[in-house]
């Protein structure tokens, strides 16, 4: 099932059930459900009662095979690091190794979607429907792409077989290569209301709801897994930090962030320096709300040379956070930055 702020979506998109286009680009804010609306739209597609709105019946053999993950005219291109998320996901085969601690050969998951992945759907292309409907391609996230597999599944898309529909799911767009996006149907997905985020998270069991909301931008699903992070502890400890402005201690944020992923780092100092912006600019901070006092300490204080030259210096850590050298050395860096901006 697809998430109650999703239907209005849903029932926009099967305006276009007449024809699908043959490549389509549902693109939004992360934590929002695109994973499992995209999924669930391809159910519907393969679905062999559906619906009069293209729903799934969850009762044919094509539904049945789909929720076993094992139809054959459906195929998810998913990284090696997010393959249990998606069902169906093709595998990139088993030349991934690397050694473990002990000699033995473990398997590095990676976290783009890798041409091995890609070549392996010409086959699935190049035959007729099992079931004599459509074949659907799911790419998620579509952004995971690297240089290799980006232009082989540009050369699919610009010659797109027959009967078959490629559904690619991103919250990054802006990642993806242009002549991608230029051959996709791009349908921007809905962020939920706060009303609708919250009567969710309630259901959920989510105590502090409206806090978590708005650090996670409004998104349920980020909120949702805020509310389970094992790193809040470390996530605390950091605003605190941010907050100290000046007195920020860099060397104490990268001894105790080290073993964290410099992309959930850079999403907590991201947030902050939006935030401050927004302090400065209208008093009405996003993300913290519940820290407006210190940001506008800290906005008060901030020069705003350093800061432009800071961000850009951010941005340019986001597009490499997957291959750090050394992470204890980046957030050094990355702090001893941001505490330099003060005057």
């Amino acid at each position: 099932m697809i998430y109650p702020w999703q239907h209005d979506d849903w029932n926009r998109l099967q305006r276009l059930r007449a024809q699908w286009p043959h490549a389509l680009l549902l693109y939004g804010q992360a934590g929002i459900g695109k994973l499992r609306f995209a999924q669930h739209l391809a159910q519907g597609m393969l679905c062999e009662a559906p619906t009069a709105n293209g729903e799934p019946c969850g009762q044919c053999v094509a539904c049945n095979w789909f929720l076993q993950g094992n139809h054959p005219d459906y195929r998810a291109l998913l990284p090696e690091a997010l393959a249990g998320e998606a069902i169906g996901a093709v595998s990139a085969g088993a030349d991934d190794k690397a050694e473990g601690e002990e000699g033995k050969k473990t398997r590095t998951l990676s976290k783009e979607i890798k041409i091995e992945q890609v070549r392996a759907l010409l086959d699935f292309c190049g035959i007729g429907a099992h079931r004599g409907g459509a074949r659907v391609v799911l790419v998620y996230p579509a952004d995971a792409l690297n240089a290799a597999s980006a232009n082989a599944l540009l050369k699919t898309l610009e010659e797109p077989p027959a009967g078959v529909v490629f559904l690619l799911v991103s919250a990054r767009v802006d990642r993806l290569l242009p002549t991608i996006v230029s051959r996709c149907r791009q349908w921007p997905m809905s962020t939920p209301s706060a009303s609708q985020a919250r009567a969710w998270l309630a259901e959920q069991g989510v105590a502090d709801a409206p806090v978590l909301l708005a650090e996670a931008g409004g998104a349920p699903l980020a909120a949702l897994a805020l509310a389970a992070d094992e790193n809040r502890g470390l996530r605390d400890f950091t605003l605190k930090q941010l907050a100290a402005g000046p007195a920020c201690d860099a060397f104490a944020c990268g001894e105790a962030l080290q073993k964290l992923p410099v992309a959930v780092v850079l999403g907590w100092l991201q947030r902050w320096l939006y935030d401050l912006v927004a302090e400065r600019a209208a008093q009405r901070p996003r993300y913290f709300p519940a820290a407006q006092r210190e940001l506008a300490q800290c906005a008060a204080r901030i020069d705003a040379n350093a800061f432009a030259r800071f961000m850009k210096t951010v941005t340019r850590e986001r597009a490499v956070e997957n291959h750090p050298l050394n992470a204890r050395l980046v957030f050094e860096s990355l702090f001893l930055g941001y505490r330099d901006l003060f005057v």
